[in-house]
């Protein structure tokens, strides 16, 4: 922050040659030869050959600029279909709305019964992530942490199990469900027990796979810790194995939720009036002489906001537990 000034001595001591006299130091930070230093280390310079090409980065900003209007695209036409009248909507198409209006979001509930549907969909979601994450979580950690004869033909199973189309399942779970309450009197088909275990046949699979990679990523010594402290197995897995796996579980769980909310084959099928869920009650804003295009971009974006509000919340644990144990 200050200037020192110091007296050279007679006879070209400077190291300038010349017959002596003051020199003035700046010691003020960030400046000199050091500090110059300091700074071609920290950065690279553009000229240098660890910088990337200007042709590189330029199309990495377009390509990253397409791809953000084609994501964002569809997201704008649903925001503005939803506050316009549907005249607006259901004319020749246009950016801005004529005139912005609330009221499909307050018709949406109305003309449908949105909010049976709504809850049905928190139902079956919540019960099918539920029971994936709790049976995913006890078969992964035995697979993980035993041996036990059949486990490779088991994980193989589990795996191959999500390489087949889920319409190959829609027919044999339709007839089983028919012939058990046919047998045993329960009314399976069109309720919503039977969409629960119709979305674990191909929730869990994956589940309890992904969970088999984050358990072997746990070092195995707490297990041994917690064990040599009395713990069992069981509270080794509760008190130790599964506070130390939380970022994989939520994985687990926002998978299996985002799976069942927005699934809409088996639901199609599956389901009745009473026991629809919310990706099929959409439809019931299409009558036989027009659609409610309005009210069904209101409902879509209503729909939406548990997904995202969750993947919000529980993103750093999403991500987390998707790269865990995908490098050994």
């Amino acid at each position: 922050m200050s200037e020192a000034t110091a007296t050279a001595p007679a006879g070209g001591s400077d190291g300038t040659g010349g017959t002596g006299g003051t020199a003035t130091l700046d010691r003020r930070p960030g400046t000199g030869p050091a500090a110059a230093g300091v700074r071609a280390v920290k950065g690279v310079r553009p000229g240098s050959p660890s910088a990337p090409p200007v042709s590189f980065i330029w199309t990495r900003r377009i390509v990253l600029t397409l791809l953000t209007l084609f994501a964002a695209t569809p997201l704008l036409v649903m925001v503005s279909s939803s506050l316009k009248p549907l005249q607006d909507v259901s004319d020749r198409f246009r950016w801005i709305p004529s005139e912005l209006t609330l009221s499909p979001y307050v018709d949406i509930w109305s003309t449908v019964p949105l909010a049976d549907y709504f809850l049905n969909s928190l139902i079956v979601a919540g019960a099918a992530t539920g029971c994936s994450v709790v049976i995913a979580t006890f078969a992964a950690y035995a697979v993980s942490r035993y041996r036990f004869r059949g486990k490779r033909l088991f994980t193989v199973t589990i795996l191959s199990t999500q390489m087949f189309p889920g319409i190959l399942f829609l027919l044999p779970l339709f007839l089983i469900f028919v012939n058990l309450g046919n047998a045993t009197g329960i009314a399976l088909y069109g309720s919503r027990g039977a969409l629960i275990i119709t979305y674990l046949t191909f929730t869990l699979p994956f589940s309890i796979w992904m969970l088999i990679g984050y358990f072997d990523s746990i070092p195995r010594d707490l297990d041994e810790a917690a064990l040599t402290d009395g713990c069992g197995p069981l509270g080794a897995l509760l008190r130790v194995v599964v506070p130390a796996a939380v970022p994989g579980i939520v994985a687990v769980a926002v998978y299996s939720f985002m799976t069942a909310w927005g699934e809409v084959l088996f639901a199609s099928v599956m389901t009745n009036e009473t026991t629809r869920t919310l990706a099929i009650g959409l439809q019931g804003y299409a009558t036989q002489t027009q659609v409610y295009w309005n009210q069904v971009m209101a409902a879509s974006l209503v729909a939406s906001v548990p997904i995202v509000a969750g993947f919000l919340l529980l993103q750093r644990y999403l991500v987390t537990g998707l790269t865990a144990g995908a490098v050994k």
